[in-house]
């Protein structure tokens, strides 16, 4: 019997695993088709069947592998989402794809004329979505279309909630009750911002004390900023709202979030965004956000002023690419000012890293900017100037190079004409030489033809000897014309090897000098 409960406690275990697992089983792909491709002929009877209507509208893909797939990524995303929005009891949401080159037919009558964007036709309204193309932030952002336009604040508990957000524009006003003309101008205007811009309405005068309001009074919010700004001229009209609204939704402070990341990246101010990271929850992120706080809550009335807020944290792709743009460490604070166009930035030098710049020096810094002292297009100029310097250094070393080379080449050839001077006076020398060793030998010879001449004479009669002296006499200056005539060939010889080759005349020489001893013998 205990087994038996110890089997069953076993089991149970197993079945709380289970449970648990399903509770936190993330969607994946199914594999099943849920996106329409869009054409002139399918697109009313499809749009006809859903409550809310997404349509991406897309740049034709091509034969760019790479496109192709980027836009299979794009398309994973929407099917993931429309599979999830699938299983909404509230509403009946489709997805569907207009291509820009094959359907152009069909953005003309939907009046699409952005490529690359999200339109959710929605009721009477068209929302554009200008956030990250991710199933994630994309189903967010469609939770919160469906939602009534107008949030309702009925107790205390609610309104705590409504000061807990502080990084939208918000607007809250008090009317008498729903039915009130001048709520339906509150609603009517909401409609026409709603999501990006939070609306709240209260009925309950205990609530519209704790906000200071009064009847058909309405507060407008900057996000981050405490107190409010009461708009004028009440009670008002949808226009006056819609109005005011379009002239104030530049917060001095605003941060970028994944649903708002191209809305607000692409509303610069005269092409140049000041831009702060910040973790909220790192300590020091966390004191340089209240800081920069502080600097938009004290300059909220200059219009001129606007910095976007980015945490890194919501962004954890986009930080390599950021830190290598703009040259920086997301590790800590940082504040800039950055060029759209071309991404050139500067940033705020921090001495300090352990210590945050207090509101006063980054005001100052703020008010360099807006003043122009503080420029990411004056580093275009310094690297143009640093470029020419590098142009003209090379142009000068150029010089000198040439210069060092005149000089080579002329000590090369002074020293070649030193080595032929030289190669000369060798040669002549050889040759005087060798015109003296066949002197010598001339005279040996003569000599011992004279003592051979004697012997004769001792022997032979006078005549015999007339005879032999000139014969001897012949003989002499025979021998004298050849080694003269060797003499003249030896030399021309040599000027000959010279020219040709300096190192062989020694060679030539020596081999002449013993021709000439082999002639004399």
């Amino acid at each position: 019997m205990k087994w038996a409960w110890v089997l069953l406690g076993i089991l149970l275990s197993f079945g709380q695993l289970t449970w648990a697992q399903k509770g936190m089983d993330i969607p994946e792909y199914d594999g099943k088709d849920r996106v329409h491709d869009l054409n002139i002929k399918n697109y009313k009877s499809v749009m006809k069947k859903y409550d809310v209507m997404v349509v991406y509208y897309h740049e034709h893909v091509g034969n760019s592998k790479a496109a192709q797939k980027q836009f299979q990524m794009e398309e994973l995303a929407l099917e993931l989402a429309a599979q999830v929005l699938e299983d909404l009891d509230d509403e009946d949401i489709g997805i569907g794809l207009i291509d820009e080159k094959k359907d152009k037919a069909v953005a003309k009558k939907l009046d699409l004329d952005e490529e690359d964007s999200i339109y959710i036709f929605y009721e009477d309204e068209v929302i554009e979505y200008d956030g990250e193309l991710t199933a994630h932030t994309l189903v967010e952002f469609i939770y919160d279309v469906i939602e009534d336009p107008v949030e309702i604040i009925e107790n205390q508990h609610e309104l705590k909630g409504f000061h807990n957000i502080e990084e939208d524009i918000k607007l809250v006003g008090f009317f008498k009750s729903a039915k009130s003309e001048h709520y339906n101008a509150f609603e009517d205007a909401a409609e026409e911002f709603h999501p990006h811009i939070k609306f709240f309405a209260t009925f309950s005068p205990k609530v519209a004390k704790s906000l200071d309001l009064k009847m058909n009074e309405v507060d407008f919010y900057e996000p981050f900023i405490e107190e409010p700004v009461v708009i004028p001229g009440k009670p008002y009209s949808e226009k006056e709202l819609v109005e005011f609204i379009e002239d104030n939704d530049r917060p001095t402070l605003r941060k970028l979030q994944p649903h708002n990341l191209y809305e607000i990246w692409d509303d610069d101010i005269d092409g140049e965004h000041i831009i702060a990271f910040a973790e909220e929850g790192d300590p020091d992120g966390f004191e340089f956000l209240e800081i920069l706080k502080e600097v938009a809550e004290d300059n909220t009335d200059n219009p001129n002023l606007s910095i976007i807020w980015i945490d890194p944290d919501d962004f954890p792709l986009l930080v390599p690419y950021w830190e290598k743009t703009f040259d920086i460490d997301l590790s800590g604070p940082q504040i800039g000012v950055v060029d759209v166009d071309d991404a050139d930035s500067v940033w705020m030098d921090m001495d300090d890293e352990e210590d945050m710049p207090t509101a006063s020096e980054l005001e100052d810094w703020i008010e360099d900017v807006l003043e122009g002292d503080v420029d990411p297009d004056e580093d275009d100029d310094d690297d143009d100037d640093d470029d020419d310097d590098d142009d003209d250094d090379d142009d000068d070393d150029d010089d000198d190079e040439d210069d060092d080379d005149d000089d080579d080449d002329d000590d090369d050839d002074d020293d070649d004409d030193d080595d032929d001077d030289d190669d000369d006076d060798d040669d002549d020398d050889d040759d005087d030489d060798d015109d003296d060793d066949d002197d010598d030998d001339d005279d040996d010879d003569d000599d011992d033809d004279d003592d051979d001449d004697d012997d004769d004479d001792d022997d032979d009669d006078d005549d015999d000897d007339d005879d032999d002296d000139d014969d001897d006499d012949d003989d002499d200056d025979d021998d004298d014309d050849d080694d003269d005539d060797d003499d003249d060939d030896d030399d021309d010889d040599d000027d000959d090897d010279d020219d040709d080759d300096d190192d062989d005349d020694d060679d030539d020489d020596d081999d002449d000098d013993d021709d000439d001893d082999d002639d004399d013998d």
